[in-house]
């Protein structure tokens, strides 16, 4: 990537801020044009998300946070797959250059690299005229053979899902000025709660061994809880019946709903959650119930997957039906 006789204002960005994060020995250094990932006799994951200004950050978050977000929902991806980071490659669309944003981007970067043992491997850096976005595809190992689809559930299986549901979708909310901003003016903690889990997501890597050892289909929640899971159904064949109110709510998210300042739809059709959903049987869903209360994560038990076709079913306190009118967060 660089030439070091006659360097670029690329060359000199990368080499300044980026090449501190390239850890990993298969980056060469950033001085080529392409890194080597050794497989060490696993299968090799891949997957790739970008996050966009005005799509999936606001101009004015903080631009360590967007580089956390960059980077965490790639992993919550490795997660639920049941993968062990191995390394991820960048790419850059910069408006400018400015330490100011840069400096504090690629230190967050480098920290939550170190923090999930996932090095920078490589990457390219552009100009736009237009919203920034950035690119990450994130490799990940598992056994061969052993990756957690989409396409595995089967009637009988538990539905289960990591920590809380439709926080993020709050926190926006609170970004915007809209109605939870209103509602929660005078709670400072909540409003910031909130906030943190839109920009900074938790992705559940400390359970991706316990979701390959017994989960029978898994993704992650990033469109919306009510979405996805249609999404998992399809790919499997099958359908799903949800008690609303089992969903794993956070205080605050809760409190909005008992004041009829959201709706339930609000949070089950959400965007940004990056928590874990993965169906199981009975036995082996209580066993990942167990291995996330050992790892300080809650891990609930939502509903169960039902021969058919038909859309999975979201059903109130008293059994009746839910009609939701949006499923998931679309960005078309």
């Amino acid at each position: 990537m660089t030439n070091p006789h006659n360097p670029s204002a690329e060359d000199s960005l990368i080499a300044r801020y980026f090449k501190p994060l390239a850890t990993d020995p298969g980056a060469l250094g950033l001085v080529d044009d392409a890194a080597i990932l050794q497989a060490l006799g696993s299968d090799i994951v891949v997957t790739t998300d970008a996050v966009v200004e005005g799509v999936h950050y606001l101009a004015t978050d903080p631009s360590d946070t967007i580089a956390r977000k960059a980077l965490r929902v790639n992993l919550s991806d490795l997660a639920a797959k049941g993968a062990v980071p191995a390394g991820f490659v960048l790419t850059l669309a910069l408006r400018s250059k400015e330490d100011a944003w840069l400096r504090p981007f690629a230190d967050a970067l480098g920290e939550d690299a170190k923090t999930f043992v996932c090095p920078l491997l490589g990457g390219d850096t552009v100009s736009t005229p237009g919203p920034q976005m950035i690119s990450i595809t994130a490799f990940g190992r598992v056994p061969q053979g052993r990756m957690v689809g989409r396409t595995g559930a089967q009637p009988g299986d538990r539905i289960l899902v990591t920590g809380t549901i439709g926080d993020a979708a709050l926190g926006l909310d609170v970004l915007k000025g809209g109605a939870v901003a209103n509602a929660l003016a005078s709670d400072p903690h909540a409003r910031e709660t909130l906030i943190s889990r839109y920009r900074v997501p938790q992705p559940r890597n400390a359970l991706a061994q316990s979701v390959r050892d017994h989960a029978t289909a898994a993704m992650d929640v990033s469109d919306g809880l009510a979405g996805d899971l249609t999404k998992l159904c399809a790919a499997s064949g099958v359908s799903a019946t949800i008690d609303v109110t089992s969903v794993p709510l956070s205080a605050a998210a809760a409190g909005l709903i008992a004041g009829k300042v959201v709706s339930v739809e609000t949070l089950l059709a959400g965007g940004d959650d990056y928590e874990v959903l993965c169906t199981a049987p009975p036995a082996q869903a209580n066993a990942l119930i167990a291995l996330g209360r050992a790892a300080g994560l809650a891990v609930t038990a939502i509903g169960t997957i039902v021969a058919g076709h038909e859309r999975p079913r979201f059903l109130d306190g008293q059994g009746q039906e839910l009609v939701l009118k949006r499923l998931s967060y679309s960005h078309f």
